[in-house]
């Protein structure tokens, strides 16, 4: 019997969402739980698994089209005849090498993973097999610079730009004088909906409180002494990389603790001092940003936080997020410094009163004083951090005052990391 497929609701408060991609075309065949389409909505981005095995026979809204929850979106004939198709799915880099003497063995979809030559599995997301499949490259002969591997945009967009340098270098070689090709067009592309959302959020939050921005240098060099040397057990213990970002996330905690007013949030006439510090962690996607959400960090161990980062972190750009996890932040952290930059001027996410935006780490030439007045040159691992903060509630005093416990608890780090 034929089973439709529903546009799904993806929180109490969403009652639509936008096909920003179909993974599959008509007539394809398609297994269970393996991706189907990809949806956007003012929350999240979603990829939509099949509920079935079976055969797409009909699409009927087309990509870019928005749709109210519940409604039909397409249908899927099932089962497949009892044969299997001879593919993985459409999208993929490359079919799998087919057993000794045997047809080749179809492999349902995982998320954001692809089957390469040799059963070999590499991580990348729709975008980026797009682009390989436009482009005609292997993936498999990409080094991925994600998370576990996962090949990025940019990882692609650096090996398709070095080849056709490489290419056009042989050509000028040659005598030819050929230029390189770019891939710079002249086109003019819709906002998918999750970009449209976050132009308005952001203009909205300007427009609503009036930003003022700190920024403090913080000497990071006993943290990052700390973190060479326990990156190794605390991996084999906990099951994650030790980043700075738990550091900077348990001191934060710690200055909220102290000074809760830049914990709280406006509300009409009143200010909301919240009963826990939820923390708001941005995650810069191929696709745009989001902030998931640490519930209740100020009861979490120094590990938890690190399992908790890691975790949103690969489960955002995987697109595996619910609605309740990217809302209700009371505090965002964004690291705009792992794009090596020395700081930028956050802006607020809305209805919090301050951001802590984190600046790249590089190692200076400082001047250290000591008890008795005496100076030295010495190198030290030096970051910046930049807070921005809702005006309206939060006085320059209180703002500095944060700064100063956030940086006092990062240059004297004493905390166990478990």
């Amino acid at each position: 019997m034929p089973t439709e497929v529903i546009m799904p609701q993806m929180g109490e408060s969403i009652f639509e969402g936008t096909i920003t991609r179909w993974l599959k075309k008509a007539g394809d065949p398609v297994h269970k739980d393996e991706p189907l389409f990809e949806i956007s909505t003012d929350k999240v981005d979603a990829e939509i698994p099949s509920p079935v095995a079976g055969v797409l026979s009909e699409i009927r809204f087309p990509e870019g089209a928005t749709v109210g929850i519940n409604t039909v979106v397409a249908v899927i004939d099932g089962p497949m005849a009892g044969a299997a198709p001879d593919a993985v799915p459409e999208g993929e880099a490359a079919k799998q090498a087919p057993p000794a003497g045997g047809a080749p063995t179809p492999q349902p979809a995982e998320l954001f993973v692809a089957a390469v030559n040799g059963g070999e599995r590499i991580r990348s997301s729709p975008l980026v097999r797009r682009i390989a499949k436009e482009n005609n490259l292997d993936l498999g002969q990409i080094v991925g610079s994600g998370s576990a591997g996962r090949i990025t945009k940019e990882d692609v967009l650096r090996h398709l730009g070095g080849h056709r340098v490489a290419g056009a270098s042989a050509a000028s070689t040659a005598g030819i004088g050929a230029t390189a090709d770019t891939p710079l067009t002249d086109r003019l592309e819709p906002l998918t909906k999750m970009r449209a959302i976050i132009a308005q959020r952001m203009a909205e939050s300007k427009a609503i409180s009036p930003h003022a921005h700190l920024v403090f240098k913080v000497d990071m060099t006993r943290v990052a002494r700390l973190r060479e040397r326990e990156k190794g057990g605390f991996e084999q213990r906990h099951g994650v990389k030790l980043t700075y970002m738990p550091f900077i996330t348990a001191a934060t905690v710690e200055a909220l603790r102290r000074y809760p007013i830049l914990n709280a949030s406006l509300e009409g006439n009143s200010i909301h001092y919240h009963a826990h510090i939820d923390i708001g962690i941005a995650v810069a996607l191929e696709w745009g940003l989001i902030v998931p959400v640490i519930r209740e960090a100020e009861q979490r161990s120094f590990p938890d936080l690190a399992r908790a980062i890691a975790d949103l972190a690969e489960r955002a750009r995987g697109k595996k997020l619910t609605p309740a996890e990217v809302s209700g932040s009371t505090f965002t952290l964004t690291n705009s410094g792992v794009f090596g930059d020395e700081f930028g001027t956050p802006i607020i996410n809305q209805p919090e009163s301050a951001i802590l935006a984190i600046g790249g780490l590089k190692k200076e030439a400082v001047v250290l004083t000591d008890a008795e007045g005496n100076d030295t040159i010495a190198i030290r691992s030096m970051q910046h951090f930049c807070l921005g903060f809702d005006h309206r509630t939060i006085d320059g005093a209180d703002a500095g005052r944060f700064m100063a416990e956030l940086k006092k608890t990062l240059e004297g780090w004493r905390e166990e990391i478990g």
